[in-house]
């Protein structure tokens, strides 16, 4: 998502001039060069924003340059360090930003007023109160901030912190995001590193849906410029504070990132559970309702969690946007980021346990051809099953003692008019799930193989 490339590195000013302003010592006052011809005072702000409280500004737009004066020396160092590892952009321009020589910023109000009304203005929103309105003085409405208030209607399936950031992503640089639930609504505050950036979102996205009609998003102006989040987890991220406990004693030092992302990590089965009724076939026909997976690892040391391998990040996604939170054999299912971008495989002969399997050859992936139907029959799990590929002859009573003994009760059942197909209800999406996984595949005799897939219809 951040480019690194040597180009981006060009942009950033690699030349002997960057070099040498490079060992200027830490300062509050920040110089920012290479900055598009019809740049704002907004947008030049809006860099600081996320890091702190901005006291002062001053353009110098025949150079296409800029200071930046924060609140503190803390919030200048922090912004610097956050922008060497990310490159920033104004108007999807590469700018450069390091230390000034100058420990404060002396304006001539006269000759600075526009800056210093913009400056004014945001002043006044982070403060919570309303600019003047002097009528000698510029008069500028409080700029965009860069914050959204985002409520999801008609959630039909689960949209998590990290879906968000990848749709967000698009128009910017994400620094923060807050999730909750409040009116029995989930609603999330975004925080985009420019408010121009956070416009673009809400024009676009404002209105949309995240998932075929549903997962609506409706998007405002936050009143908040800046957001105070204090933990990294599921709930809440800060992208400039990588350092941020997670809140429940895990370790903070975790790539939250999505794009791109393979590998997810499953856990806690219960380790009796675990051992004696999950296996790497039985994880590959589950995932594989939501992409190819390619290779499965149950832990050595750590049976009750495993790795599981997907074609690409959408696929992850998918799979951790239905599967997470379900219920299997009786034991919450958590889906999450890995750290791993692929499961490495045992050496010969030393996987005696049989923990790690690659699929990558198998002829059971659902989308390998491109255009395949499959990719038009993805749903969440329900407790209704769709059937493919039942042999002639086989019939309802064949079926309904089959799933039965997969240990779930059956509720309902309809053939499809040719009888190759059939829709069955089981009592809970839990007991669904376990005859996925158990008969998905299931050899019928005949040359002919039982297809299973989860059913966005009922009986």
């Amino acid at each position: 998502m951040y480019s690194s490339s040597p180009s981006a590195m060009t942009a950033n000013g690699s030349d002997s001039k960057k070099q040498r302003l490079d060992e200027s010592p830490p300062s509050r006052v920040l110089h920012i060069r290479k900055l598009p011809n019809e740049v704002t005072e907004t947008e030049v702000i809006a860099l600081g924003l996320p890091f702190g409280k901005v006291t002062n500004i001053l353009m110098l737009k025949g150079k296409n340059q800029a200071f930046l004066e924060l609140g503190t020396e803390e919030a200048a160092i922090t912004m610097v360090n956050y922008y060497t590892a990310v490159t920033p952009q104004v108007r999807n321009t590469p700018v450069f930003i390091q230390y000034s020589n100058h420990k404060e910023l002396k304006t001539d109000s006269a000759l600075n007023q526009r800056a210093q009304a913009v400056l004014q203005a945001v002043s006044a929103v982070q403060d919570g109160s309303s600019p003047s309105s002097d009528p000698g003085v510029l008069e500028l409405a409080p700029p965009p901030s860069p914050v959204l208030r985002i409520i999801i209607d008609n959630m039909f399936y689960p949209v998590t912190l990290d879906v968000l950031q990848q749709i967000f992503s698009k128009f910017g640089t994400v620094m923060k995001i807050i999730t909750f639930t409040k009116n029995n609504q989930f609603q999330a505050l975004l925080q985009f590193s420019d408010p121009v950036n956070a416009q673009q979102a809400k024009l676009s996205l404002d209105g949309q849906n995240i998932y075929n009609s549903c997962c609506t998003l409706r998007i405002d102006f936050s009143k908040l410029v800046n957001l105070n989040v204090k933990y990294n987890n599921d709930k809440s991220r800060d992208y400039t504070r990588p350092d941020l406990p997670t809140g429940d004693g895990d370790s903070a030092n975790k790539d939250h990132s999505l794009l791109g992302r393979r590998s997810f990590s499953l856990l806690p089965l219960q380790f009796s559970y675990f051992s004696a009724m999950v296996t790497p076939q039985s994880l590959f026909t589950l995932f594989g309702v939501y992409g190819d997976v390619q290779r499965v690892k149950i832990l050595y040391n750590k049976k009750d969690s495993a790795l599981i391998q997907l074609s690409d990040g959408n696929q992850a996604q998918l799979a951790m946007s239905h599967l997470n939170g379900q219920k299997v054999f009786g034991k919450v299912m958590r889906v999450t980021l890995s750290k791993h971008q692929t499961v490495a495989l045992p050496r010969e002969g030393l996987d005696d346990q049989l923990l790690t399997k690659d699929f990558a050859g198998s002829p059971l992936h659902r989308f390998k051809k491109p255009g395949s139907k499959n990719f038009q029959n993805i749903f969440p799990p329900s407790a209704t099953l769709h059937l493919s590929n039942i042999r002639e002859g086989v019939g309802e009573e064949d079926l309904r003692l089959l799933f039965s003994n997969s240990g779930g009760a059956v509720k309902a059942f309809k053939f499809f008019q040719d009888r190759k197909m059939a829709l069955i209800q089981m009592s809970s999406v839990e007991e669904a799930i376990q005859a996925l996984m158990d008969l998905h595949n299931y050899d019928m005799g005949g040359n002919h193989h039982l297809k299973v897939s989860f059913s966005k219809s009922t009986i």
